[in-house]
């Protein structure tokens, strides 16, 4: 697989709208929720994250989608539902799009990430406490760029995945050790990113 990068945009036939779904129910409750057993069918959109979907699709700065791809977990099929209806677009699921999985910290309060990342910073590869390797997440993630720059051109293809997901494919088109994705801006909810043709 050819890697994308943020460093040489004319070979983007694409350009992608990178999209963290909107503040939810585990970020309220300060819980991880990463695994589909649990994130497919609860934990959905706090009210604060309906009420930023409603401000990001009223003053929408970046170029009209013309599709819409997301994480199949309840919060970014929730996100991706309010922005295909004001573009008048049908979303669809691609499972790589899913939440980084964190293993044993699974229901655990969302302080115990900084541990996760601690270790994250010394080895993209490390699975410890069952988690996905970044290494991993990297992967999937611009295997869903490289399919759709193989299958389409010209098109703006909002993308609409988790934190954790996003801030490494960030890191991996920037060519950056996958190691340092912490070292990433953090992406808040609801944020997009614009990346591509």
């Amino acid at each position: 697989m050819s890697i994308l990068s943020l460093d040489a945009p004319t070979h983007w036939r694409n350009r992608y709208l990178l999209m963290r779904h909107g503040h939810s129910q585990a970020n309220q409750q300060g819980v991880i929720v990463s695994s589909p057993a649990r994130g497919l069918t609860d934990f959905g959109l706090s009210s604060l994250g309906e009420e930023q979907l409603a401000e990001r699709v009223a003053h929408w700065q970046w170029p009209p989608p013309t599709r819409v791809v997301h994480s199949d977990f309840l919060r970014t099929t929730q996100t991706a539902a309010r922005v295909a209806v004001a573009f008048a677009l049908t979303p669809s699921v691609d499972t790589r799009l899913r939440e980084r999985h964190f293993g044993e910290l699974e229901g655990q309060g969302d302080d115990r990430y900084p541990r996760i990342w601690t270790l994250d910073a010394h080895d993209a590869d490390h699975q410890h406490h069952g988690v996905e390797a970044v290494s991993a997440v990297a992967s999937r993630m611009q295997a869903v760029m490289e399919d759709w720059e193989q299958r389409v051109s010209g098109e703006t293809i909002l993308l609409v995945s988790h934190g954790d997901p996003l801030q490494i494919l960030l890191t991996a088109l920037a060519g950056r050790p996958l190691s340092q994705h912490r070292e990433q801006v953090a992406l808040m909810p609801a944020s997009i990113t614009s990346v591509g043709a």
